[in-house]
C-alpha cells in the first residue's frame, strides 16, 4: 500500500489542496492530508513543498512505426506531407526498429502518458508495444481500397490483428483500425467490423481530414484524384462519407480528426455516440482546419486530444499537444478550455479506449504522477500546469512505480 501526501491533488475537474492519495493496483481513497496523517501515521510519505497528484494521461491515437522521422518529411499541407510519406516511407519503416519504438513509447512515459492507443499499419511495433509499461490498446489497421487485391489485403490484415491477439493480457487490448473511407473498400470494412463486434475489440477509424479528403468523397475530384488515378487506377471514391459512417452503427469508435466533418456527419457522429479525438499539432502542421470544439460540445459530441505520430508531429507530449489547443482555440474562456483539455487528455480518453484509469477516484487503477512545480498553488493550476509544465518525478501504473 501506497499513502502518498501532496500539496494538492487534481483530477476530474478539481483541484484538492492538502490532499494525498491512497492506493495498491487501485485507488483505495482520496482524502485530506490531516485524515491521512491521523489513520495512517508514519506509513504516509510526505511529497512536500510543490507535490501535485495528477492521473496519468491517456494518448488514444498515435502511429509509433514512423518514430524515426525527425526532418524527412514536407509540411504545410496534406497532399505534399502524404507525398512525402510515400517517397521516404521504406527508409522510415526500415530506421525504427524495436529501438526505436521502445524509445518513442519511453518519450511518451517520460511525458506523463501511461496509457496509450497505438495505430499500427504493419505489425512491426507489436512486440514493443507488448513490453511497454504502459497500457495499450493496440489497433490493427486495415487499409486498401483495390477491389482485386480485397482477400490479399484482408489476409494481411488478419495475420497482424491474430498475432497482436495472441499477446492478449491485461494492459494489453488488441483492437481494430480502419484507415480512412477513401482508402478502405466497403466490403473490408464490413468484414473487420464484423470480426471486432463479435469479439468485442475496439475500434478507431480517421475521418475527414484534408480538404482533399472530402473534394474526392464528395466529388470523385480535387488533389486525391491524380493520386487514385496514378497510384491505384481509382477514378471514384471507394465510400461515400454517409455509407462510410453507417458501417460504424452499433460500435462505438473513435474517429480521428474530423476538421473536414459536416453537420449532417457531426450529427450521425453525434447519435452512434462516437469519440472525437483531436490532434492540434499535426492538423496544423499538415495545412487543415482547427476543429470546432463548440460545434462539438452543441451536439453532445465527447472529443478528447491525441498526439498522432512522430511522422506529423515533434514530440509524443500531451502537456505540449494540451498547450497548443490552449492557443489554437482563442474563442474560447483560457480557463475552462484548459479544465477541458485536462479531462480530454484524462478521463475521457480513458473511458473512451475502455480503460479503468485515467482519474483519481476510489476503484480506477492507479496510474498516477507525482509533478513538482516552482510556484504557488491557486484556482488557475490546471491553466498554469500546461504554460509551466510541471517536473515528472515519479510515474505510477497499476500502483506500480514504473519511473522515478
Amino acid at each position: 500500500m501506497h499513502i502518498l501526501l501532496a500539496d494538492a491533488v487534481f483530477t476530474d475537474g478539481t483541484l484538492y489542496r492538502d490532499h494525498g492519495v491512497v492506493f495498491e493496483r487501485t485507488v483505495l481513497a482520496l482524502k485530506p492530508n490531516s485524515e491521512l496523517r491521523s489513520e495512517y501515521g508514519p506509513a504516509c510519505t510526505e511529497l512536500g513543498e510543490g507535490s501535485v497528484l495528477l492521473p496519468g494521461l491517456v494518448n488514444p491515437h498515435v502511429h509509433l512505426e514512423f518514430s524515426a522521422n525527425r526532418a524527412s518529411l514536407t509540411y504545410g499541407g496534406f497532399m505534399p506531407w502524404l507525398q512525402s510519406v510515400i517517397a521516404n516511407r521504406d527508409d522510415l519503416i526500415g530506421g525504427c526498429g524495436e529501438e526505436c519504438v521502445d524509445e518513442a513509447t519511453a518519450l511518451m512515459l517520460r511525458n506523463g502518458i501511461t496509457a496509450f492507443g497505438a495505430v499500427s499499419s504493419y505489425g512491426f511495433d507489436l512486440d514493443a508495444c507488448v513490453r511497454a509499461p504502459q497500457k495499450v490498446v493496440y489497433f490493427n489497421e486495415l487499409i486498401g481500397s483495390d477491389p482485386a487485391m480485397a482477400d490479399a489485403l484482408y489476409a494481411n490484415f488478419q495475420e497482424r490483428l491474430f498475432a497482436s491477439q495472441s499477446e492478449a493480457r491485461e494492459g494489453f487490448f488488441p483492437s481494430v483500425a480502419i484507415h480512412s473511407p477513401y482508402s478502405v473498400h466497403p466490403v473490408l470494412i464490413r468484414k473487420a467490423l464484423d470480426y471486432a463486434k463479435a469479439h468485442r475489440l475496439r475500434v478507431t477509424a480517421h475521418f475527414m481530414e484534408s480538404p482533399a479528403e472530402r473534394e474526392w468523397l464528395d466529388h470523385n475530384d480535387g488533389d486525391f484524384k491524380p493520386f487514385f488515378e496514378n497510384f491505384l487506377r481509382q477514378n471514384r471514391a471507394a465510400n461515400t462519407p454517409d455509407a462510410f459512417l453507417e458501417c460504424f452503427d452499433g460500435i462505438p469508435t473513435l474517429f480521428t480528426h474530423a476538421v473536414q466533418a459536416n453537420d449532417d456527419e457531426l450529427t450521425r457522429i453525434a447519435a452512434g455516440k462516437h469519440t472525437l479525438i483531436h490532434c492540434p499539432v499535426s492538423n496544423r502542421l499538415l495545412g487543415n482546419r482547427v476543429l470546432d470544439l463548440e460545434r462539438l460540445e452543441r451536439l453532445g459530441i465527447r472529443w478528447v486530444c491525441g498526439t498522432d505520430g512522430l511522422s506529423s508531429n515533434y514530440t509524443l507530449d500531451l502537456f505540449e499537444e494540451m498547450k497548443t489547443a490552449l492557443f489554437m482555440h482563442p474563442q474560447h474562456d483560457l480557463l475552462d478550455l484548459a479544465y477541458r483539455l485536462w479531462n480530454a487528455s484524462t478521463r475521457h480518453a480513458a473511458d473512451a479506449l475502455g480503460l479503468n484509469c485515467g482519474t483519481i477516484s476510489d476503484g480506477y487503477d492507479a496510474d498516477l504522477l507525482v509533478a513538482r512545480i516552482d510556484y504557488p498553488i491557486n484556482d488557475q493550476l490546471p491553466l498554469h500546469l500546461l504554460l509551466r509544465r510541471p517536473t515528472i518525478e515519479s510515474v505510477y501504473i497499476e500502483g506500480n512505480k514504473v519511473k522515478g
